[in-house]
Parts: structure tokens; C-alpha cells; sequence
């Protein structure tokens, strides 16, 4: 991952033969219509071209094409999906493009046509075509930070479509060292039992029934004397449930359990290659909750790092309890900011659904401020509250803390209650629990493994530390 451009566009004003897009909507088509070439004009009319969001048509010219008319959202509406463009890189022949009438909002639209020639096809050859389309970046856009964006939601998506036989503990560890080599970062990985030597028992205790060693990653970046930013992200490469096995249908998506471990890295990524002025540290507790002789029991109690002890209440609540050390590790220097993002609970998806990750945080400014971010980069999230009152549900008659509630009550509030036992000296925190998938696709957004939240994050860190 560098700063270099991504193949998906060319600068700006370096192609004087790209073919044009003129991007209309129903108020500005009349007006749009009056500047094609005669022959275009009189095509599009003849074809009935309507102004409707996704319409599309190629225009014909001398020798070949002239150019495509797409219809957009109108500047002044709410855009339904404001990664409609995305579709062109699918729908324009192999060429070089430039928007002659952009849409409302062009960086977006050049991010949409990059995020959809995405492909993972590490299994199987990707259906290209002969020649992809290329979009010359509109004027004003920067296309290397655009880039930057554009690599980091790949490798995010890249790790999750991984199946868990070829994504284990090791391979998330081997992900993270690849990036800290690239950009000079420091890492630290404690593995198998000596999580027990160094004080990090839920994160052994949750992955000591596989074969595959469970780990606590520790990734450093950045000067000291710099703002300290944590990012925490839940690595379990696939959850059976463990003891509580979960049914077979609900095992079919567990490979994306490490969705918040993919976040986060993909989110440290953007830092590093930004070089934003940060001492970024990247936190990740990589296990697998399996079922074997060795497994933990529903009934267990176990000493966390911060001192509480948890009584299992359900083994397949394990996020929290791996997160819960990780979060203790990441607290104990008192940083500026910490992010833990996890795919934690299934309540969080009845109540928000698919595309709208639950965010929970004490800071109303830091809450208000990343609104702003997610609303401008169509990046969404939906704030659900801390509800202190809630924490008796999470009680244990022989423990600090209980790891699930016997309620069926409010479960995406308790479990980020839970966490938030296990953070006290950090100014900030904000703890999102993801889906971390796209169930159908959408234009930018194939189905499978998707990064949410961290390209509203970035922007924010972004203005913050300059």
C-alpha cells in the first residue's frame, strides 16, 4: 500500500482524448442535452433516455463511441446511494473517461468507481474485461489520498472473504507484520501459553481449544511525544459458539468473526501511509473458538488482565472477553483516543440492520464530530446508548462480572457495557460493533466482506492530527 495512484484512475487533465460522462438529472438534462454533438443528442432522443437515477447510455460518434449520458440524484436531493456512479467502471467499455458534468459530489462518485472493479479472486481467475475503464480524477480531487482510501477497504475486504482454513491466528499475525514492515512499524506477537505468562488469561482461555495458537498482536507506530491513538480489533478467524454451538446456518458467515481485526488494520494502514503525526498502537487478540476437550465452559470464571473476574455465561459470547484484555492492554498508557471495532453481536443487526454499524461512546463531542465525517464520506453509523442502568443485567452471583445478560434484552447495550468495565484511564473510547459484510451488492459494494466505519474514522484523525 503506498501514496502511488490506483490503477482505476489517471490525473487530472492527462488524458485530452478521454472519452466524456455527462452525469444529468432531471433539472439539468434539458441544459446537458443542448451541449452534445448534434448526432448524440438526436440518438438519446430517439432511445427515449430518461433522466432516472442508473439510467445509462453510450452515445454513438465518428469512428465509434462519443460518449455516455448516467443519471443521477440531483445536487439538491438526499442521493439515495451515493455510490450510484460506482456502476459506471462496470457499465463503460475499456477507455479512459472524465466527467464533462460531474455528479453532486465527485470525490465520492471517482471512490465508487474505484471500490467496484473490486475482486476477490484468490480462488478462482476474476471475469475481467478485455480492457477495464479508467476515470480521469475530476479536477480538485486528490487522487493519492483517494487511493489510499481505495487499498485499504480492499485489504479490508480481502481479509474477510478469506475462509478461516487459509486465515487462522498465524496468517492475521503474518497481515499485520507485512504492514509494519512497510512502513517501519515495531511488533510485538505473545503466543499459546505465554498469554498466561504475560497476564492476558480471556484471550487464552477463549482460544486454547484449537489447534491453532491463540494470540495477542501489538503493533507500534509513530513518536512518542505525538497524540496516542489505540485501535482494538476483535481477530476471531471463525466462532463455532464454542460449547454453546451455534446451528450449522449460523456458522455459514463465521468467517468474517475477524471482521473487526480487519477494520482495525485497514484503519492503521491509512495512518501510517498518511504519516499522520500519531503514536498509533494496533492491538489484535487472534483466536479461533473451537470445541475440543480443552474448551472453556459455560460456568468458568477467569481473572481478567484488568483484575475483575468474569463468569461465563455463554461461550459464545467470546468477542468481549478477548476484547476485554486487549482493551485493559490498550488502556493502561491513558491514550488520547481508543477504537475497538468487533462483529460482537447479532442485536446490533436486528436493531440497525446490515449497512448501519452500532457505535457507543461517553463523548458527545467525538460523537458529534464523527457524524459529520460518516455523513460526508457515505460512511454510515447509528450511536446507541451507554445505558449505565442496564449494567445489573450483566451480574454474576459469584463474580465481578457476568459475560452475558439473562435478559434477551438490549444485547448490542450490554455487551458494549461490558466492555466498557475494562476502560477507564483512556480520554476517549468508541467501540463499534459491525457487521462487516455486504449480504447483496450494491453499487461499490459486492457482496462479501466490507469495511465500514473506517474511512469516516480516517477523515476525522485526519483533520485532528495534521
Amino acid at each position: 500500500m503506498s501514496a502511488s495512484l490506483h490503477s482505476a484512475f489517471v490525473p487530472s487533465g492527462s488524458a485530452p482524448a478521454a472519452k466524456p460522462v455527462w452525469c444529468v438529472d432531471a433539472d439539468s438534462w434539458s441544459r446537458a442535452r443542448a451541449t452534445l454533438p448534434q448526432a448524440a443528442a438526436a440518438f438519446a432522443e430517439a432511445g427515449g433516455f430518461e433522466p432516472r437515477a442508473g439510467n445509462f447510455l453510450l452515445l454513438p460518434g465518428e469512428g465509434g463511441i462519443a460518449g455516455a449520458l448516467f443519471a443521477c440524484d440531483p445536487p439538491a436531493a438526499r442521493p439515495r446511494d451515493p455510490f450510484l456512479p460506482g456502476r459506471l467502471a462496470t457499465l463503460l467499455p475499456g477507455g479512459i473517461w472524465r466527467f464533462v458534468s460531474p455528479p453532486a459530489d465527485p470525490r465520492l462518485a471517482a471512490l465508487a468507481f474505484a471500490l467496484q472493479g473490486y475482486r476477490f479472486s484468490r480462488y478462482r481467475a476474476a471475469e475481467e474485461k478485455d480492457q477495464a475503464p479508467r476515470l480521469e480524477l475530476p479536477h480538485g480531487v486528490d487522487g493519492a489520498a483517494l487511493s489510499r482510501v481505495v487499498e485499504a477497504v480492499f485489504l479490508v475486504r480481502d481479509l474477510i472473504n478469506t475462509p478461516a482454513n487459509d486465515l487462522g491466528p498465524a496468517e492475521i499475525e503474518e497481515a499485520v507484520r507485512g504492514l509494519a514492515k512497510r512502513f517501519g512499524a515495531s511488533i510485538r506477537s505473545v503466543v499459546g501459553d505465554d498469554l498466561l505468562k504475560e497476564n492476558f488469561p480471556l484471550v487464552h482461555a477463549v482460544g486454547k481449544a484449537s489447534a491453532r495458537a491463540p494470540r495477542l498482536i501489538d503493533l507500534r507506530w509513530g513518536e512518542a511525544k505525538h497524540p496516542k491513538v489505540a485501535l482494538v480489533g476483535k481477530g476471531v478467524v471463525f466462532d463455532t459458539g464454542g460449547l454453546d454451538i451455534k446451528p450449522s446456518s449460523a456458522m455459514l458467515l463465521m468467517k468474517k468473526d475477524m471482521g473487526g481485526a480487519a477494520s482495525a488494520l485497514g484503519l492503521a494502514a491509512m495512518i501510517m501511509d498518511a504519516k499522520l503525526p500519531v503514536h498509533l498502537r494496533l492491538i489484535i487478540p487472534a483466536v479461533e473458538n473451537a470445541v475440543s476437550g480443552s474448551a472453556f465452559r459455560p460456568g468458568d470464571v477467569f481473572k481478567s488482565r484488568k483484575g475483575a473476574t468474569v463468569e461465563i455465561g455463554n461461550t459464545d459470547a467470546e468477542g468481549r472477553l478477548i476484547l476485554a484484555d486487549a482493551l485493559a492492554l490498550a488502556d493502561e498508557e491513558a491514550p488520547d483516543l481508543i477504537v475497538d471495532f468487533s462483529t460482537l453481536t447479532g442485536a446490533a443487526r436486528v436493531a440497525l440492520g446490515p449497512e448501519l454499524p452500532a457505535a457507543f461512546t461517553d463523548d458527545d463531542k467525538l460523537a458529534a464530530e464523527l457524524a459529520g465525517f460518516a455523513a460526508r464520506e457515505a460512511d454510515p453509523f447509528w450511536r446507541l446508548p451507554l445505558w449505565r442502568p442496564y449494567q445489573s443485567m450483566l451480574d454474576s452471583k459469584i463474580a465481578d462480572i457476568n459475560n452475558v445478560s439473562a435478559s434477551a434484552f438490549a444485547g448490542a447495550i450490554t455487551a458494549a457495557l461490558f466492555l466498557s468495565r475494562f476502560v477507564e484511564r483512556a480520554k476517549s473510547w468508541l467501540h463499534f460493533d459491525l457487521f462487516a459484510w455486504n449480504p447483496t451488492s450494491k453499487p461499490a459494494r459486492p457482496e462479501g466482506g466490507e469495511a465500514q466505519t473506517i474511512r469516516a474514522l480516517y477523515a476525522l484523525l485526519r483533520e485532528r492530527y495534521r
